[in-house]
Parts: structure tokens; C-alpha cells; sequence
């Protein structure tokens, strides 16, 4: 994992860590489903953080003769597992607490009333803190590219889970603190359970995104068209050499298989060949920061319109 995903992953955790504690104390002295159901996020929030580092840990080790292209996409697995994680202990739990308090409406009485709106201000405070590091850190990296094409087009999986779940979490707050306040103010405890089935069905809707972004990448996706075409320039830059087909694929976030097949002349040696392959290499290696697993057959030159049917 790279050290900017992982600073933002560790500001995360110990964000939600220390928020769902306060949460717990506040619904255990004031029975509020609101508080309750941001609970449960913040746990959720935190085993997820949990996974996304054990992920980066476990996908570090070295290949093996049975993964000979190693562990790298050991990051998606468990990133994809922190939105069944998100979906399930966070947004279905949060609209079944809704509907138990729906059926079963409860006012916010006793001494502690004040406590909910003075921890979710806080956790508000916290989560934001939270934010504006992911935020940094994925500007270090997401360039000109909108926040969606960002979340849509990153290979790395962290720092898109964390934006999007810091969003959540705030805009999560901000529901709770809506439906704590309302029912305080007007004692109908109907707007706790809004409150708590606005987290519920947020939590969802991201999960579900996160879902398909990281279903995506464990498919494998190719890499940017940036890249690729920093690699076409990097082959057909050596003298001699032309593309009949190119495919790329990530292994992991870091890591990208290139195979292609490249057109030679027909009066070239095996020597020559040789030397131009290994050119190629080394040009696509310097173009691209990332490990690169290249392979490159070749093929004698062809005519145009065979080399676009094998292009296609």
C-alpha cells in the first residue's frame, strides 16, 4: 500500500475508533436509535480500516510457484470485503434498528439528553479531520482528474474506500444530528428513526458503489490509457519495431502484466531481435512507474489490414 493510502487509513481508524466509543456511552445512557446506528458504522468503519491494512500487509509477500505473479490483488479481495462489511453490519443493521423504533418509538429523556448532540458534534469535528487528510493525500496523486474519475479510475483501492467513507460518515453525522435535535425539540421520537434509516440507506448506497468499483479491478482492468499509451511510444520507439497488438493488465495496484506482439523485420537476426526486445523493455520500464511483467513475442512484419484484424 502506498504511504499516502496507508497515513489516510490510520487517520481513519484511529478517527472511528475513538467515535464509536463515544457513540456506545451516549445511546447506552440516552436509547437513541440515531446514536445507536452511528455505532455500528463507526465499528463497521474501523474493522474496515482494519481489513484495508491487512490487506495492503498480505500483499506484499513475495510470488510463489502457485501465485507465480504474486499477492498484489490480495488489496481488492479485502477491499471489496469492507463493502459486504459496510452493506451489512452498517446499512442493513442501521434500517432494521430504523424499524424497530418506527414500530416502537421511544422519546430521548433523562439527564443525559444533551449528550447525543454534543458526540455527534464532536464526531463531526473528528470525521472531518479525517477527511481533509484522505483529501491530501489523494490530491498528491488524482492530478486533473474530478473526484469521481478519480474514485472510478483509481487503481489503488484505499484512498477511494476512505474518501467515500468519510463522506459517508459526515453526511451520516449530520442526519443523526438532525434526528436526535428534532426529536429533542419536538418529542416525537418518528425523526430518530428517520434519522437512523438516512444513515441506513446512505450506507448502502455506498457500499453498493464500493462494490462495483473493486468488482472491477478483481475482473482486472488495463491499465490507464495514459500508460498505455506512454508503453505503445515506449515500444515503437525502438527502430525497427512496430505493434501488431498490445494488451495490458493490472496484477495489483502497483503492478502491471504488458504483453504484446510486436512486428519485425524480415531480414532481421536472432541477435537483432534480441537486442530490440530488450530495448523495448527497458524504454516501457523507464516510461512507467510501476513494476512491470512484460512480455513480448514476436512476429514478422505484416501487411496493414492483417495487422488490424489481429488488432481487433
Amino acid at each position: 500500500m502506498a504511504g499516502g493510502g496507508t497515513k489516510a487509513v490510520i487517520t481513519a481508524l484511529f478517527a472511528n475508533i475513538s467515535i464509536a466509543v463515544m457513540k456506545f456511552v451516549a445511546f447506552l445512557l440516552t436509547g437513541s436509535s440515531s446514536m445507536l446506528a452511528e455505532s455500528v458504522h463507526s465499528v463497521a468503519d474501523s474493522g474496515n480500516q482494519g481489513l484495508l491494512l491487512l490487506g495492503g500487509k498480505r500483499a506484499k509477500r513475495g510470488a510463489s510457484p502457485e501465485h507465480p505473479f504474486g499477492y498484489g490483488r490480495e488489496r481488492y479481495i479485502y477491499s471489496f470485503l469492507v463493502a459486504i462489511v459496510l452493506f451489512s453490519m452498517g446499512g442493513l443493521f442501521a434500517l432494521y434498528e430504523a424499524y424497530q423504533k418506527w414500530q416502537h418509538p421511544h422519546p430521548i429523556e433523562g439527564f443525559w439528553w444533551w449528550l447525543p448532540l454534543v458526540v455527534l458534534t464532536g464526531a463531526i469535528i473528528a470525521e472531518a479531520f479525517a477527511l481533509r487528510t484522505a483529501i491530501a493525500e489523494s490530491n498528491r496523486v488524482r492530478g486533473k482528474q474530478s473526484w469521481p474519475q478519480f474514485i472510478r479510475r483509481a487503481k489503488s483501492p484505499e484512498l477511494p474506500v476512505i474518501l467515500l467513507e468519510d463522506t459517508g460518515a459526515i453526511t451520516g453525522l449530520v442526519f443523526a444530528l438532525l434526528g436526535v435535535g428534532l426529536t429533542l425539540i419536538t418529542g416525537n421520537s418518528i425523526w430518530d428513526a428517520l434519522g437512523t434509516a438516512m444513515i441506513g440507506l446512505l450506507l448502502v448506497i455506498i457500499a453498493i458503489i464500493l462494490a462495483l468499483e473493486t468488482k472491477s479491478l478483481l475482473l482486472g482492468e488495463s491499465a490507464t490509457k495514459e500508460h498505455v499509451r506512454s508503453i505503445r511510444d515506449a515500444i515503437t520507439a525502438v527502430p525497427g519495431i512496430a505493434i501488431i497488438h498490445l494488451k495490458t493488465l493490472h496484477l495489483g495496484p502497483d503492478e502491471l502484466l504488458v504483453a504484446s506482439k510486436i512486428a519485425i523485420e524480415h531480414s532481421d537476426s536472432g541477435r537483432e531481435v534480441s537486442e530490440a526486445i530488450n530495448d523495448a523493455e527497458r524504454r516501457i520500464r523507464e516510461s512507467v512507474a510501476l513494476e512491470c511483467v512484460i512480455y513480448l513475442e514476436p512476429d514478422l512484419q505484416r501487411d496493414e489490414s492483417t495487422a488490424r484484424a489481429d488488432d481487433a
